[in-house]
C-alpha cells in the first residue's frame, strides 16, 4: 500500500475550513459583527434578518466607521485596529482581536460594507468575496458609522447550509445572542427584528439600565458581576467561546454568595403562576403603582405568613386560549354588513349622528388591502372597508411562506419600507430631540404597570379595566393607543410598512365627505366647499414626496390616496375617520417649521388611528335584527383592543407623566382597602 502524498493546501481551501470554525450558523456571524459595532464605540445597533440569517443578516452601527484606505484589507484575515503586539493581550478590553471575524463571514458569503467617519464627506461601499476586495470603494451616501450586510450565507457550502434547516431556531439563536449583548451592554440602543416588519423582537433603549434590559427581553433581574481586563484570558477559543479567569476560586465564591443570598431571601418576594406574596407592602389607596417587594424592603420582625388580602391572585404572563382564535373578519369595525346602496349606506340605529352614514360611504370607497407583493388580498375586506386580521400583513414571527412571497417580489420600487433591506437611521435633529421628549416624560412605574398587567376586560371601545398586583384600573384606551401610536411614529421615523388601498381614494372626495360633517366647523363665510376641497388636493399634492419618504402615506398625482402607514400588526385604522383626517391634515398641521410639522403631523396621525368609541358599534339596547351581528362585531373589537393594543402597550408604550393626573389610568378599588371594608361588614 504506497503512502499517501503530503501537499500544501490551498490558501482559498485553508480560508474556507477556517471560516466553517468560526461562522457554524448565522448566530455566530451575528456575533462577530454586533462585536465589531461595541468596540467601534456606537451607542445605536439595528440588525435585521431574512429567512433565519441564511438569506439577509444587515447589522448597522453609528459607530467611528472605517477609513476608506482600511476598505481595501478590512475582509482579509489577521486585519485588525485593536493590537498590535502580542502583549497587548494581557490587557485587552475590546470584543475581538484577531481580525478574523469579515474574512470567515466574506469566505462563506457575499459582504457588502458601507462606512463613513465623522470626518469623512461622504459614506464609501465596497463588496467583498473570499476575503479580497471586488472593485475600488465607490462613494455613496450615508450616516457616520458602518453598515455591514451578509448575503446568503453559506452558499458555497451546501453540506451546512442544508443542515440548518429550521430557520425559526436559527432566529431563535440570532435574538438570544443579541438579547445577551444589549443586557451587558446598556448604554446603546439594540433592534433586532425579521425583514419586513415593524415591530422588534429585541428592543432596547439608550438610557436604559442594565436591569431594565434584563426585564425587557427576560422579565426579571439578575445580579451581574464584572470583572477586570486583566483578570480574563480571552485567547483560548477562535470564537472566545471559552474564556479563562484569574483567580477562579474567588469569582466562584462571589457567584456563590450571591444566589445564596437570593434564595435566603425567597421567603420575602415569590412569585408562582397563580399568585404573588407580597409580605410587609404598604398598600395605600393614594398609590398610583407599587413597586416589587424585595428582600431588603422588608422590616425586621415581619412575618412570612401570607394574608388573604396581600394574595395576588392572577399572572400576567398567562395566555388565554381566545388570543389565538382571532376573529374571522376585521378585528375593529362592526358596522352592519349592508351592501351601500348608491354610494350611502344606510345609518345604525341608536348611531351618534349623520357622521356614521357618511363615514360608511367612505368605507365602501375605501377598500383596503394588505400589501405582500403590492397586490390586494381577496377576500380581506368587508363592507366596513377594514382589514381581516388574516390580510394584515405580519410583522411578529410571520409564517415561513411570507419570506418566500417576499422573496419572489424582485421589484425594488414596489417594496414598502419595512420591507427593503436597509433601515434607515435618521438623525434629524427634530426626531431626536422629539424622541428625548417622549423619554423624558415617561413615568416608569406607570411603565411597570403596563408591563405587567392583567387585562381584566373591555368597558367600552374607550375604557377597559386591568389588574396590577393587588390593585383595579381603569385605563382610557383612546388616549393610550393615541400615544402608542405617536411614540411609534417617531421612534420608527421614516421605517414604516405600507397599508396599500386596493381602490385608490379620491382626496376630493374624501375633503367633501369632511366638510359635509358638522365637526368640521365649515362655515359660508370659509367659501365654497368645491373650492376647499380642490384646495387641500393641490396643497396636499405638494407635501406627497414628504409624506411618502417620512410617514409612508402616499398620495398619486391624481390626487388619490393610496397607502397608509403600517404602524402595528394585525391593526388597521378606522377607515370611517379618513375623511377627518385628511381635513386636519391640510389645516391643523404647522408646515411651516420641521420639528413642529412632525410633530402635529405625528399627531394627527395617531389621533386617526387610536381606536375611539364614534367608530365602533354602539352596543347599547340592539335591537333583536342587530344581536347577532353586534354580538360578533363586539367580539372582533374587543379581540383587537385586549391582543393587539394591550399587548404593544406593554413592550412599546413610554407612558407620560401626566397620564397618572388627568384620569387615563385611574384606580377603582384597592384589595386591602375592600377587605376593611368586608370587615366593618
Amino acid at each position: 500500500m504506497a503512502a499517501g502524498i503530503i501537499r500544501r493546501l490551498d490558501e482559498a481551501v485553508v480560508n474556507r475550513i477556517a471560516a466553517g470554525e468560526v461562522i457554524q450558523r448565522p448566530a455566530n456571524a451575528v456575533k462577530e459583527m454586533i462585536e465589531n459595532c461595541l468596540d467601534a464605540k456606537c451607542t445605536s445597533i439595528h440588525v435585521i434578518v431574512k429567512e433565519g440569517g441564511l438569506k439577509l443578516i444587515q447589522v448597522q452601527d453609528n459607530g467611528c466607521g472605517i477609513r476608506k484606505e482600511d476598505l481595501t484589507i478590512v475582509c482579509e484575515r489577521f486585519t485588525t485596529s485593536k493590537l498590535q503586539t502580542f502583549e497587548d493581550l494581557a490587557s485587552i478590553s475590546t470584543y475581538g482581536f484577531r481580525g478574523e471575524a469579515l474574512a470567515s463571514i466574506s469566505h462563506v458569503a457575499h459582504v457588502t460594507v458601507t462606512t463613513k467617519t465623522a470626518d469623512a464627506k461622504c459614506a464609501y461601499r465596497a463588496t467583498y468575496s473570499d476575503g479580497k476586495i471586488k472593485a475600488p470603494p465607490k462613494p455613496c451616501a450615508g450616516n457616520q458609522g458602518t453598515q455591514i450586510t451578509v448575503e446568503d450565507l453559506f452558499y458555497n457550502v451546501l453540506t451546512r447550509r442544508k443542515a440548518l434547516k429550521n430557520q425559526a431556531e436559527e432566529y431563535a439563536k440570532i435574538l438570544e445572542v443579541c438579547g445577551r449583548y444589549a443586557i451587558h451592554n446598556s448604554g446603546i440602543s439594540f433592534s433586532v427584528k425579521k425583514q419586513g416588519e415593524t415591530l422588534s423582537d429585541v428592543r432596547t433603549l439608550s438610557n436604559a439600565s442594565t436591569v431594565d434590559n434584563i426585564r425587557s427581553i427576560f422579565g426579571n433581574a439578575v445580579s451581574s458581576l464584572e470583572i477586570a481586563p486583566q483578570n480574563v484570558d480571552v485567547n483560548v477559543h477562535p470564537t472566545k467561546h471559552e474564556v479563562h479567569f484569574l483567580h477562579e476560586d474567588s469569582i466562584l465564591e462571589r457567584v456563590q454568595q450571591q444566589i445564596e443570598s437570593r434564595l435566603l431571601g425567597s421567603n420575602s418576594s415569590r412569585m408562582y403562576f397563580t399568585q404573588t406574596l407580597l409580605p410587609g407592602a404598604d398598600c395605600s389607596s393614594s398609590e398610583v403603582v407599587k413597586p416589587a417587594a424585595n428582600s431588603s424592603a422588608v422590616p425586621k420582625g415581619t412575618s412570612d405568613k401570607a394574608y388573604a388580602h396581600q394574595m395576588v391572585r392572577t399572572d400576567s404572563r398567562e395566555q388565554k386560549l381566545d388570543a389565538f382564535l382571532q376573529p374571522g373578519n376585521n378585528p375593529l369595525s362592526t358596522a352592519p354588513r349592508e351592501a351601500p346602496a348608491q354610494g350611502s349606506a344606510r345609518p345604525m340605529e341608536g348611531a351618534a349622528g349623520p357622521q356614521d352614514a357618511e363615514m360608511a360611504d367612505v368605507s365602501a370607497l375605501v377598500q383596503t388591502a394588505a400589501r405582500v407583493q403590492d397586490t390586494a388580498v381577496p377576500g380581506g375586506l368587508r363592507d366596513s372597508g377594514h382589514l381581516s386580521p388574516k390580510a394584515a400583513p405580519p410583522r411578529k414571527r410571520p409564517r415561513e411562506d411570507a419570506d418566500v412571497e417576499m422573496e419572489e417580489d424582485d421589484s425594488r420600487k414596489d417594496m414598502t419600507a419595512a420591507c427593503t433591506p436597509r433601515r434607515r437611521i435618521i438623525n434629524l435633529t427634530s426626531v431626536l430631540t422629539l424622541q428625548e421628549e417622549i423619554s423624558s416624560q415617561a413615568h416608569a412605574r406607570l411603565q411597570e404597570m403596563l408591563r405587567d398587567h392583567s387585562f381584566v376586560g373591555c368597558v367600552s371601545p374607550q375604557w377597559a379595566l386591568a389588574q396590577y398586583q393587588t390593585k383595579l384600573y381603569l385605563l382610557n384606551t383612546t388616549k393610550l393607543s393615541q400615544e402608542l401610536f405617536y411614540q411609534i411614529l417617531i421612534y420608527d421615523f421614516a421605517n414604516f410598512g405600507v397599508l396599500r388601498l386596493s381602490e385608490p381614494a379620491p382626496v376630493y372626495e374624501l375633503s367633501m365627505l369632511a366638510l359635509e360633517d358638522p365637526d368640521s366647523g365649515w362655515t359660508e363665510e370659509d367659501g365654497p366647499k368645491e373650492g376647499l376641497a380642490e384646495y387641500i388636493v393641490e396643497f396636499l399634492k405638494k407635501k406627497t414626496e414628504m409624506l411618502k419618504e417620512y410617514f409612508s402615506l402616499e398620495i398619486d398625482e391624481e390626487g388619490n390616496l393610496i397607502g397608509l402607514p403600517l404602524l402595528i400588526d394585525s391593526y388597521v385604522p378606522p377607515l370611517e375617520g379618513l375623511p377627518m383626517f385628511i381635513l386636519r391634515l391640510a389645516t391643523e398641521v404647522n408646515w411651516d417649521e420641521e420639528k413642529p410639522c412632525f410633530e402635529s403631523l405625528s399627531k394627527e396621525l395617531a389621533l386617526f388611528y387610536s381606536i375611539r368609541k364614534q367608530y365602533v358599534t354602539d352596543e347599547a339596547n340592539p335591537t333583536n335584527s342587530q344581536t347577532d351581528s353586534s354580538d360578533s362585531g363586539s367580539t372582533k373589537w374587543k379581540w383587537t383592543v385586549e391582543h393587539v393594543l394591550y399587548k404593544a402597550f406593554r413592550t412599546h408604550l413610554l407612558p407620560p407623566k401626566h397620564f397618572a393626573e388627568d384620569g387615563s389610568i385611574l384606580q377603582l378599588a384597592n384589595l386591602p382597602d375592600l377587605y376593611k371594608v368586608f370587615e366593618r361588614c
